[in-house]
């Protein structure tokens, strides 16, 4: 299947009912789209095939298992060249929940989650900053997250 799949209305509108449960049975999803279960199977099975769809996972609450601290890393590297092995470093780290390779102020934008400021200061002289490849770090930390979603299909 191409990459460039374009989806219509009918994929919209399963991509939504998805995204809000994504346990939702085949048979109940074409009741409300007033399509056949088959039809939903087909499309489903079309867009994992596009890369649209990457699969299902349980969403957790990072508070909930204890992890009250979330703070955003900006990280200057030594040298361009260092990228591919400081990202191997930063994503051997738990704490490293996302990264992303940016223009701009930083070369490496990352989101870190951890217990306490104790250990997100732990997190930070002991591991991130031991890194060769880094040549300086600033850290953000979230006082709340007012806005989370996914992007709208």
């Amino acid at each position: 299947m191409p990459e460039n799949y374009r989806i219509d209305n009918l994929d919209q509108a399963i991509l939504t009912a998805l995204m809000e449960n994504a346990r939702i049975p085949y048979a109940e999803l074409a009741k409300q789209l007033l399509v056949s279960p088959g039809t939903i199977h087909v499309r489903v099975e079309k867009m994992k095939q596009a890369g649209i769809i990457e699969g299902t996972r349980v969403q957790v609450n990072p508070k909930k298992l204890g992890y009250d601290v979330c703070c955003f890393i900006g990280i200057n590297l030594k040298s361009a060249k260092d990228y591919p092995s400081a990202l191997a470093k930063l994503q051997a780290l738990d704490e490293v929940v996302e990264a992303y390779y940016t223009t701009g102020h930083y070369s490496i934008f990352m989101k870190v989650m951890t217990r306490s400021i104790d250990e997100l200061q732990t997190v930070l002289i002991h591991k991130i900053q031991t890194i060769d490849e880094i040549q300086s770090t600033e850290t953000l930390i979230s006082l709340q997250n007012p806005i989370l979603r996914d992007v709208k299909p």
